[in-house]
């Protein structure tokens, strides 16, 4: 007797069905096998589910997001290989762990909310938040919550996928910076241009002295506006060649150099030299030409006798860069609220270079100090 055994039938349509055989031996009195009744049960619809179950369940284990599964009350039940790849627990660690294991502590509040929302049989709307990895780092991510129900249909947990956002984010805060920086170079140039033109015209003896004088100051600008570009425009370009400190200090500040009106200089640039790497030079012309548009606007280039003195030095393993205005206007106190160009500056010494600033508004003049490790410069 044969059971068990799948077949293939062919109607006269032409179709093709799945069927399950159960034949049945037919016996005479004496015990003589004269026939069999063969029961055919239809089992298509039974193939194309399973067929689909398995595309499901390797579509869930081959994806490349975090698909888990967790009962109503908050237990892990699934665990499917994008969530390893994405959170680090191996399937045997974290099955029949709470999900909160992956949920910081600032969030514990969201799982109650959507087990609540999926035990109603509510919708649950997509939504970001951070996760925790096994390392206890944090990662960005997408969230989409479905509840999952049994045979009868009663909901008996939540199936929720996962994709990591983090360079996502990335990308978008650099963008918004880099919005916020145009929008900051735009303002402060139309500012600067206009100290430029007052500042030719306090020595301009003709006309075409101060249109001289404006042009090249001009043009100037353009040099050192030249050396900060390719950071605005993120295309991650470095500068095209190494260069010196006193080089570029020369360089961002060359728009703003003449005699005082006392015949002073108006940038005294005091210490030892030392070379500028390609990929430091961008953002050390940042720093440099945000501090000098700031003193041309508001400091000591901005008054007829105000002088800027840079000093710097070298220990063994830091630049150290003292910047004093002297003889500008005076100074009523720490301003109320940091710009976005001081957001700017700290940005870069510390979090690029990994350096130290800090600034001092006395009534006689700003004072600035930085230092900045001596191996992110010549990198």
């Amino acid at each position: 007797m044969v059971r068990g055994v799948e077949a293939i039938a062919e109607r006269p349509d032409g179709t093709r069905i799945s069927l399950m055989p159960y034949p049945t031996p037919l016996y005479d009195a004496s015990g003589a096998l004269v026939g069999a009744v063969n029961m055919l049960v239809d089992i298509t619809d039974r193939k194309r589910a399973e067929e689909l179950l398995r595309q499901q369940s390797a579509i869930i284990e081959f994806s490349d997001d975090a698909i888990i599964s967790v009962d109503l009350n908050g237990t892990i039940v699934s665990w499917n290989e994008g969530a390893e790849c994405l959170y680090g627990w191996s399937a045997e660690e974290i099955l029949g762990r709470p999900v909160t294991t992956l949920v910081p502590l600032e969030h514990q509040d969201e799982e109650p909310k959507i087990l609540g929302y999926i035990r109603r049989g509510e919708h649950v709307d997509h939504y970001e938040t951070v996760r925790r990895r096994k390392d206890g780092s944090l990662v960005d991510v997408s969230l989409s919550v479905s509840p999952v129900k049994d045979a009868r249909g009663t909901i008996v947990g939540a199936s929720k996928i996962g994709r990591d956002i983090s360079e996502r984010k990335r990308a978008q805060e650099q963008q918004n910076l880099l919005v916020r920086e145009m929008s900051h170079r735009i303002k402060k140039l139309f500012a600067v241009t206009g100290g430029l033109v007052s500042l030719s015209a306090r020595s301009a003896r003709t006309p075409e002295d101060m249109a001289e004088s404006v042009r090249e100051r001009l043009m100037a600008l353009t040099r050192a506006h030249e050396l900060t570009r390719p950071g605005l425009m993120g295309d991650g370009k470095a500068a095209s060649r190494d260069t010196t400190l006193h080089a570029l200090i020369r360089t961002v500040f060359a728009p703003y150099v003449d005699s005082t009106s006392k015949g002073r200089e108006r940038i005294v640039l005091n210490g030892p030299d030392l070379p500028i790497g390609a990929n430091a030079v961008t953002s050390l012309s940042l720093v440099l030409h945000e501090l000098a548009t700031n003193a041309a606007k508001y400091g000591a280039l901005s008054s007829p006798d105000g002088v800027v003195h840079l000093d710097c030095s070298l220990d063994p393993d830091a630049l150290l860069l003292r910047w004093r205005e002297v003889d500008g206007p005076r100074l009523q106190g720490e301003p109320d609220d940091e710009g976005f160009g001081g957001l700017l500056t700290r940005r870069i010494i510390r979090d690029q270079f990994g350096g130290e600033l800090s600034k001092a508004w006395h009534p006689d003049g700003l004072t600035i100090e930085l230092s900045v490790p001596a191996k992110h410069l010549s990198g």
